[in-house]
C-alpha cells in the first residue's frame, strides 16, 4: 500500500481501536476479527512492556486481519518496528521524539500519529507534519494513569481548529460517545470499550452507529 492509499483510508476512517496483545485476556485474533467486522477502520497494537518478538507475532495476525477488512495497522511508540511489522504507520506520544525523527526511521510512505493533550500540541503536530492526532484523554482512563482528562472543551477546539484528521480518545464508551460526537468529534479511538467488551463486534458497531448518526460525509472528509 502506498502513502496516498494510506492517507485516503485515514481520511475515511471513523473508528480506531487501540488494543493490547491479549485484549480482555483473550487471544488477539478472535477479538480483532470481531472488532473489524463491527466496523473498526484502524487498529493500533499497544504493548509497551512486550518484547519485539511478541509484538511482531501479534502484528502478523493483525496484518492478515486488517488486510482482509481493508483496515490500517499502526504500531505504538516504535518507528523501528513499522517495517518488520508490515504496519501502515506508528503512533507516538509527546515524549517520543519528533515527527521527523519517527518518519526517518519508519519510512516516508507511512503514517505518523501524535498524541495531543492541549491546543498548542495539536497545532504543533500539524506543523511538524503529523498525519493525524489523538485528542484527549477526554475522560479519566486507566490506560493514561496520572494524566488529567481534558474534557469536551478540547474536542470543541479541535473541531474548529484542527488542520489534520484527529480522533477523540480517552474513556469513550457507548454511554458517553454521543456527547463526544455532539461536541464535534467525527472520529473516535477507544481501548476498553471494544477490547474488553463481551461482544467486540456489537461494541464496535454500536460506536460506529453513534458516529454515523452525528457526522456527515463532508465532515468526515475534512
Amino acid at each position: 500500500m502506498d502513502r496516498d492509499e494510506r492517507l485516503a483510508r485515514l481520511q475515511a476512517a471513523r473508528l480506531y481501536l487501540v488494543t493490547p496483545l491479549e485484549p480482555g485476556g483473550r487471544p488477539l485474533e478472535g477479538v480483532l476479527a470481531a472488532a473489524l467486522a463491527g466496523g473498526v477502520d484502524i487498529v493500533q497494537l499497544r504493548a509497551k512492556d512486550a518484547g519485539d518478538g511478541e509484538v511482531l507475532a501479534a502484528a502478523a495476525v493483525a496484518r492478515r486481519l486488517c488486510d482482509a477488512a481493508g483496515a490500517l495497522l499502526i504500531v505504538n511508540d516504535r518507528p523501528d518496528l513499522v517495517a518488520p511489522a508490515c504496519a501502515d504507520g506508528v503512533h507516538i506520544g509527546q515524549d517520543d521524539g519528533t515527527i521527523a525523527d519517527a518518519r526517518a526511521v519508519a519510512g516516508a510512505g507511512v503514517l505518523i500519529g501524535r498524541s495531543t493533550h492541549a491546543p498548542a500540541q495539536l497545532a504543533a503536530a500539524a506543523e511538524e507534519g503529523a498525519d493525524y492526532a489523538g485528542v484527549g484523554p477526554i475522560h479519566a482512563t486507566p490506560t493514561k494513569a496520572g494524566r488529567a482528562p481534558v474534557g469536551l472543551d478540547y474536542v470543541r477546539h479541535a473541531a474548529d481548529a484542527a488542520r489534520i484528521p484527529w480522533f477523540a480518545i480517552g474513556g469513550i464508551a457507548a454511554e458517553n460517545a454521543g456527547e463526544v460526537v455532539a461536541a464535534g468529534a467525527q472520529r473516535i479511538a477507544v481501548v476498553r470499550a471494544i477490547a474488553e467488551a463481551a461482544d467486540p463486534r456489537a461494541a464496535a458497531a454500536g460506536l460506529l452507529g453513534v458516529l454515523k448518526a452525528g457526522a456527515t460525509p463532508e465532515a468526515i472528509r475534512g
